[in-house]
């Protein structure tokens, strides 16, 4: 594990190699759903950045994630109220408002075609590429950001910061459905994937220089690795740590998982993860259980599209295109990662595994959404600790950890 004096040199002398004196800068960084020490990171980058250049700012890449509040940015980035208006009182946190046409700037098209080699004839349409024109105010980028195994990009990090970390819908929903037809099963913990390659296809079209700055993290804050410099290398560096250290390799499937999800996950939009992980190890038939009792709502901003078509395997989507075509194409990814596997002939689906919520989200919306339901009072998920020679899987801090057949 790096230390702070580590962490600390890693940082300066990965940013004193770029040229930032007297620059404009801007970081990019997670929300509160990523998991790493981000008081640590926020304070060594505004200690190595701030006596050199001529303006550093940051903007948290929400995605399509709540707005962070003065209060839950302060938690973010391990501050206080007096630290904002004293050591950081030149420093400006912004928010992405993702949900606002007027904050965005096109950037450019990836043409149809090339998006059909791309995806290996997935997908054949013209992709806008459109970002947070905030980015244009500054003369330079710093993505910060936690690398894991992604159910969409195969890897997180690098320049998934921009796409679809701060980017327009458009390419957000594109790039999530072409992983979404690919499936999690296939393309979680793989390095280069389609959507890796669309991410950094529209990467290229942003003209200001960037800096990456790529952690690999064990448990709440512990820092595994560190990589500083051009974004890719970086982002490389960190997800080749990434593959040894998050990834574990079973014998035999489990025929139960208890996922038992962290208060980061506020919702099942993001508490899913531990379906996403566990899904390539289970055996058929199987059930993944979610424990979250102080998750309330399946989703803060998506929830009441998600009630209208349910959670279902991607054929359900596919074989029935006329109808669900004008849905958000991250939404309709969402509902198929969460579901799994599976098969929809003649008007039946057959998934793979069997997810069920013990959360906060009453019975009948479960239901309703077509997903399992226990009672988390009187579910006691420490009863499946232990027993993993059963084919039983129990997950503390679920969620980050894949899990895949030898």
């Amino acid at each position: 594990m790096l230390n702070e004096p580590t962490a600390k040199k890693i940082i300066d002398d990965g940013l004193g190699r770029a040229a930032l004196d007297g620059k404009r800068v801007l970081i990019i960084t997670p929300d509160s759903t990523r998991s790493g020490p981000m008081p640590l990171i926020f304070r060594l980058l505004c200690d190595a950045l701030l006596p050199r250049v001529a303006k550093l700012d940051f903007l948290i890449a929400l995605g399509t994630h709540q707005p962070m509040t003065d209060e839950a940015q302060n938690r973010l980035y391990g501050i206080t109220p007096a630290d904002r208006a004293g050591r950081y009182k030149n420093v400006t946190i912004h928010n992405h408002h993702w949900e606002k046409p007027e904050t965005f700037i096109r950037l450019g098209t990836i043409p149809a075609a090339e998006m059909e080699r791309i995806s290996g004839g997935l997908l054949r349409q013209e992709v806008p590429v459109a970002l947070n024109r905030l980015v244009l105010d500054y003369d330079h980028l710093v993505l910060y950001g936690p690398v894991f195994p992604h159910e969409v990009a195969g890897f997180s990090g690098g320049h998934k910061y921009l796409f679809p970390g701060i980017a327009a819908a458009e390419i957000i929903n594109l790039t999530h459905w072409l992983g979404a037809l690919i499936t999690n099963y296939r393309i979680i913990g793989v390095k280069q994937t389609p959507v890796r390659e669309t991410i950094e296809r529209a990467a290229a079209m942003v003209d200001r220089p960037m800096t990456g700055v790529c952690s690999v993290v064990t448990g709440v804050d512990g820092l595994e690795g560190l990589f500083v410099g051009p974004v890719r290398s970086a982002w490389e560096q960190a997800a080749d740590l990434s593959a040894a250290s998050h990834v574990r390799y079973v014998d035999r499937p489990f025929t139960l998982a208890v996922s038992v999800m962290p208060e980061m996950y506020d919702d099942i939009w993001t508490g899913a993860k531990g379906m996403y992980k566990v899904e390539p190890a289970m055996a058929d038939g199987g059930e993944v259980i979610i424990y979250a009792p102080h998750i309330q709502e399946i989703s803060y901003t998506h929830g009441k599209i998600l009630d209208e078509i349910g959670y279902h395997v991607r054929d359900y989507f596919v074989k029935q295109w006329d109808r669900f075509q004008g849905y958000p194409g991250g939404v309709l990814a969402h509902s198929t990662h969460l579901k799994g596997m599976g098969i929809y002939d003649n008007g039946v689906e057959r998934p793979r595994v069997r997810v069920t919520l013990a959360t906060g989200v009453p019975e009948a919306r479960c239901r309703m959404l077509a997903l399992g339901y226990r009672d988390p009072n009187s579910f006691s998920p420490s009863d499946y600790a232990g027993r993993e020679g059963e084919g039983i899987l129990y997950q503390e801090r679920a969620g980050e950890t894949l899990f895949r057949m030898r």
